[in-house]
């Protein structure tokens, strides 16, 4: 495995743009996941009518979840596409573009025309759409994750890189709360509002993209010709190990979000349509601890090291996946609030906020991009059919098959946390504390 070694002319005490850097690739993911979880939330709650009518409930449901997962499949494809570049130009230019492509596909979803009025050229322009979502959202993650953590002191960059983690449950909150405003509208502006809001975001998001400085460990790297010519086929030949291990570690986090924010929220509204704004509401309060939880657990390493808090979720992931239904299936509305507090604002949050530092740091500067967003697009490729596995399963065994489905992953992520090494043990705190001693008495 490769691990990461600072450059010898960056300075352990990071660069001067560090905290801005990191907020605003904050800010810049919040709004790409806002843009991406509205789909899903919008799928799970409209989409199956809207787009995919159908004499069978469970067929309309199906439906929607494909086109879900399509984005997913395209993720794989713009990770290695913004990796490349990321790698090879530069971390901010991939940044800035990723997100005028998501915002100009999100904001063309609030205005497409249904299938009541166009028919089947509806759901084929809404999936060609979500393509383009996949490949913008893809290519955003590792450019904002390198950025921040290549920007930070070298003995904070799991709380550097949690930042724009915690962007992750902000840009979800910010989701959540507003499809449960929408809801007391009328007709479609229920789906379509949030859609056509994103635009306010992606404005907000460029301007501030917009100013970052590029990485200091790329900029090194380019004037000392440490880049390489194609770091896309020098990251599957060198470090396809370290890509598989960020696959496993990815899955359980992919899994333990939508097996919950997607796949529960629809099971319970299905289940009994009143407890659809109990969900939402959960959702958006979970979110919302997630943030600081992600912040914490993201600090925490930088104590401890990456791999227990990672165990620990994943273990979680394993414990809570028949609870998770037990507490929900009777529909009592403080059982799912705290269901979804749980599998989102813990158990969610802590996997988060050790993944900036923990995949980041099984790559070199060279490759880094490529490396992180290659492994962990593939991951979430398989990840977005979480829902649609949940729906299938749930039609042949009932609720277990969800649960089993969401065990399942936690265990493939536990598998992938223990054959990992730890990137920032002991020995690795105590020399990089020598060396930011070393700089601040200079």
């Amino acid at each position: 495995m490769t691990t990461t070694t600072p450059g010898e002319r960056t300075s352990p005490l990071g660069s001067k743009d560090r905290v801005k850097t990191a907020i605003a690739a904050g800010v810049g993911t919040s709004v790409e996941n806002y843009d991406f979880v509205a789909y899903g939330t919008a799928a799970a709650l409209y989409f199956g009518v809207v787009f995919f009518p159908s004499e069978d409930p469970l067929v309309s449901t199906l439906l929607a979840f494909t086109t879900l997962a399509v984005g997913f499949v395209m993720r794989p494809l713009g990770g290695a596409i913004g990796g490349y570049l990321g790698d090879r130009y530069g971390r901010k230019p991939v940044l800035v573009a990723a997100m005028i492509v998501m915002g100009a596909a999100t904001f063309a979803i609030g205005l497409l025309p249904t299938y009541e009025q166009i028919g089947l050229a509806a759901p084929i322009v809404l999936t060609v759409i979500r393509m383009v979502q996949g490949l913008a959202f893809g290519a955003e993650w590792g450019g904002a994750i390198t950025m921040a953590y290549e920007h930070a002191p070298w003995h904070r960059r799991g709380m550097f890189a949690a930042i724009p983690q915690s962007g992750n449950p902000l840009g979800i909150a910010l989701a959540s709360a507003m499809f449960a405003w929408s809801s007391t509208l009328e007709g479609d502006w229920q789906w379509r509002t949030p859609f056509l809001f994103s635009s306010v975001l992606v404005i907000v998001a460029l301007i501030v993209r917009s100013r970052l400085s590029e990485s200091p460990e790329f900029r090194e790297a380019q004037a000392t010709g440490k880049t390489v010519r194609n770091p896309f086929l020098t990251t599957l030949r060198e470090d396809w190990r370290s890509i598989l291990r960020v696959i496993a570690l990815r899955v359980v986090e992919s899994f333990a979000y939508y097996s919950t924010a997607t796949y529960l929220l629809n099971y319970l509204a299905e289940r009994d349509p009143s407890l659809r704004p109990v969900a939402l509401g959960a959702i958006t309060v979970a979110s919302l601890i997630a943030i600081g939880m992600t912040f914490l657990m993201g600090s925490l390493t930088d104590r401890i090291g990456r791999r227990p808090i990672y165990i620990g979720a994943a273990i979680a992931v394993i414990a809570f996946g028949f609870p998770m239904y037990l507490l929900t299936n009777d529909g009592i509305p403080a059982l799912v609030v705290t269901v979804f507090i749980i599998g989102i604002g813990v158990i969610h949050a802590s996997l988060t906020g050790v993944q900036g530092s923990l995949l980041t740091e099984q790559f070199q500067t060279a490759t880094r991009t490529s490396g992180a967003s290659l492994g962990y697009q593939l991951a979430a490729a398989i990840g977005g059919f979480a829902p649609l596995l949940a729906a299938a399963l749930v039609g042949v065994f009932g609720w277990p098959g969800a649960s089993i489905l969401y065990m399942l992953a936690g265990c493939i992520g536990l598998v992938g946390i223990l054959v990992t090494r730890e990137t920032f043990g002991r020995a690795e705190r105590a020399r990089v504390a020598a060396l930011v001693q070393e700089a601040r008495t200079r």
